[in-house]
Formats: C-alpha cells, sequence, structure tokens
C-alpha cells in the first residue's frame, strides 16, 4: 500500500480531491481538506471508501501499513552492515503504556546502556503513527536505499563513525533480520530477575502492524554483550530523555 501520511492527495467520491492535514496509523482516521473548504473532514479509511489521487483504493484494513518504523530501521541498518557501517546499532525499548516503542540509533562503541545520543537519530511509534518519517529528511514509504540516503545526507559526520567492523553482531543483527523482517521487530528491555530465575528470558518480538498473527519462530539470542547486563536492572538511558 502507499504512503499515507499529512499532504497526501486523495479522492472521496462525494468531495472529490482533497489533501490529508492529519492521520492516526493506529485507528485508521484521518483529517482532509477538499477544495475551498475552510473546515478539514474526518474521515475513516475503513469504512469511507477513500482513494488515492491516480483512484488506487485505501485497504487500509486488508494491507494495513506498519504503526512503527521499527522493521524499515532493521533493513536499513541490515543494508549498512553489509556496506561496511557496522558500528550502527539499533536500540528499542517500550513507552511505559506498551502502546508504542521508541527506537534509538548510534554509532560507535557498542555500549547498549550508555549510549550517544545524536539529534535525529531517535523517536517513538507514537510519533510515527501520525507523521510516518524518521525525522531525517525522508519521505513517507521512502525504500531502504532511499532511508540510507537521506541519513548521508542530513549528517553525514554521524554515519562516519559507524564505519568499522563488529562481525559479532552483525552476525546477530543479520539472522534477527532474516527471522523478523518484514512484519516483526525486536525489542530491547528485559525486566528484573524474578528471585531465583537463572535464564534469561526471552527477546520480546513485536508485530509492526495490524492482522499480523503473534511470532511463533525460533527464539532470539540477546545480542552481543548483552548478557553481562543480565542481573542489572536498567529501562532507559542516562541522560534520561523524554519523548512526547
Amino acid at each position: 500500500m502507499k504512503a499515507i501520511a499529512p499532504g497526501t492527495v486523495i479522492f472521496h467520491r462525494h468531495r472529490g480531491y482533497g489533501v490529508i492535514t492529519s492521520v492516526n496509523l493506529l485507528t485508521g482516521w484521518i483529517s482532509a481538506r477538499f477544495g475551498s473548504e475552510g473546515r478539514t473532514l474526518d474521515l475513516n479509511l475503513s469504512n469511507d471508501e477513500v482513494q488515492h489521487a491516480d483512484g488506487e483504493p485505501i485497504r487500509f484494513r486488508r494491507t494495513p501499513p506498519d504503526r512503527m518504523p521499527h522493521a524499515r530501521l532493521m533493513a536499513m541498518v541490515r543494508a549498512l552492515h553489509q556496506a561496511g557501517y557496522q558500528k550502527l546499532y539499533l536500540y528499542s525499548w517500550p513507552k511505559p503504556s506498551g502502546l508504542h516503542w521508541r527506537w534509538h540509533l548510534f554509532t560507535g562503541q557498542r555500549n547498549w546502556l550508555q549510549r550517544p545520543w545524536r539529534e535525529g537519530w531517535y523517536g517513538s511509534g507514537a510519533d510515527y503513527n501520525f507523521n510516518p518519517v524518521m525525522g531525517w529528511g525522508d519521505k513517507p514509504g521512502a525504500s531502504t536505499d532511499e532511508l540510507i540516503h537521506a541519513l548521508a545526507k542530513c549528517d553525514p559526520h554521524g554515519l562516519a563513525q559507524a564505519l568499522g567492523r563488529d562481525e559479532d553482531h552483525t552476525a546477530w543483527f543479520a539472522e534477527v533480520c532474516d527471522l523478523l523482517l518484514p512484519n516483526y521487530m525486536y525489542s530491547l528491555d528485559m525486566p528484573p530477575p524474578r528471585p531465583g530465575a537463572s535464564d534469561m528470558p526471552r527477546v520480546p518480538v513485536v508485530p509492526v502492524r495490524a492482522n499480523v498473527l503473534e511470532y511463533d519462530g525460533p527464539a532470539l539470542a540477546w545480542p552481543p554483550g548483552w548478557r553481562g547486563l543480565w542481573g542489572h536492572q536498567h529501562a532507559a538511558p542516562a541522560p534520561k530523555i523524554v519523548f512526547y
């Protein structure tokens, strides 16, 4: 399905051509302005027979879009690993509500808890729901190559810091991508150990869109360097960043 985002031109059988002004990929509701009308109209993408400008139907429930960007980010990171940017890492963890997952790209030293922060290299599924872009000049629905080129253009210095070898992590990440993409993402949140527990819990796997069955494939290994964190309670890195 084509990208649905603010600015997308649509066609409605009663109103004609219009432009989406806001969208919620979680619920399927949009607001759109038609012609010279001053007020926006709220429409449901599942019931109101909205089409793209070229006449292609928007089948929101049949072919739902990604509610979160993590699978697209995973595909981008894998491609950059193959190009030699192996010191690029993707961390993801849930918001307290459990409805959305945050993401954070970082480069350089692989330190899962003390991660360097660069402006534009982090975000939340809550923001992606309303404007499905990563935030570095990419366009909605951009392909993996387009995402890479946009990131390289926006922050070439930051991306250059990912050049280098980390074969252990690259092999782990490639295996995870083969198991999960394109329908699932991994989450690196780990609950505190239960008293007497000796085994690490399974890596959580989360569908990135609606109408996808729960993951029932092989259990994922935790990323290299993670076992040393077992037994230590951790949630957000320092300094604490608050996403809205």
